[in-house]
């Protein structure tokens, strides 16, 4: 294999591994904010806040994601945060179900990583 190739490949997968660890923190806190959300009778879903991390994700792009790149990438990240509220509910699973759920999807994201 040439060596460059090896070397961003090396770089893309430690960003990969940072870009892992910090979805994973945004949901841990999404999850608390759902229970909150629960606590005060609100629902998951608030399409004005969704609007305003939209807006602020497109002001602070500095490319090369284009406006649709990024769009799609918040709106999969909203609809991920939105899923794990759901999930966490105490009427819609239990935590058991949950972490089962999230391993079954495990090697699907895996591959879906290696193609980079």
């Amino acid at each position: 294999m040439n060596p460059t190739v090896g070397r961003l490949r090396e770089q893309i997968d430690a960003i990969d591994a940072q870009l892992l660890d910090l979805l994973n923190r945004r949901v841990a806190i999404s999850l608390e904010l759902g229970r909150h959300k629960r606590e005060a009778g609100l629902g998951i879903r608030d399409a004005r806040r969704e609007e305003q991390i939209l807006t602020r994700a497109h002001a602070l792009n500095t490319g090369p994601l284009d406006r649709e790149a990024v769009e799609h990438l918040f709106h999969a990240i909203l609809a991920e945060s939105r899923r794990a509220q759901s999930i966490e509910a105490p009427s819609n699973h239990t935590g058991a179900n949950h972490a089962r759920s999230r391993r079954a999807a495990r090697p699907a994201e895996a591959r879906r990583m290696q193609c980079a």
